[in-house]
């Protein structure tokens, strides 16, 4: 498990290609382009920061945290899949703690949100594993497969201090 680099675009593209129908009852519509290298290579110049999990040279999982916010709020976004080949062995839970701790570390960030539609319970299950609570319900929250779906919204507190000043 390592930071995402320019150079995984390609395989990138590759691992998000072959789960498409996988995903598709977890994640929003795409374009076509997004499941290009080259798609893969503008998501990895957007601001977001990025973590893979290899096998060999295939991605088999990522860790997104996108929407960063400092200043007094010091928060950003978590979202995170995994190939369909390798679920159930820890690497959702493992990426997770990794954005995190960097968020906290390296970011400087105070929380991290997450939210997953109601009936994504293995994205739950990893989420209470590493210390997120629920904190609320939000209706139509975002489109997927097809329609607004309702989240359930969780957020991992990371630390209490204050921010740090300018």
């Amino acid at each position: 498990m390592r930071r995402a680099r320019p150079s995984d675009a390609p395989a990138l593209a590759a691992a998000l290609s072959r789960n498409r129908a996988h995903m598709r009852p977890w994640e929003p519509h795409r374009p076509d382009r997004y499941y290009t290298p080259a798609g893969q290579a503008e998501r990895l110049g957007d601001g977001g920061v990025r973590w893979v999990a290899l096998d060999g040279g295939r991605v088999t999982a990522c860790a997104t945290l996108s929407g960063i916010a400092l200043g007094p709020f010091r928060s950003a976004s978590l979202g995170y899949w995994v190939d369909a080949e390798y679920t159930g062995r820890g690497l959702a839970t493992a990426l997770v703690e990794e954005a995190c701790r960097a968020a906290r570390e390296e970011l400087g960030l105070h929380r991290v949100e997450v939210g997953t539609v109601l009936d994504n319970h293995a994205s739950q299950r990893v989420l209470a594993k590493a210390g997120f609570e629920r904190f609320g319900t939000a209706p139509r929250y975002l489109h997927i497969d097809g329609a607004w779906r309702d989240h359930h919204l969780f957020q991992r507190i990371l630390h209490d201090d204050p921010p740090p000043h300018a």
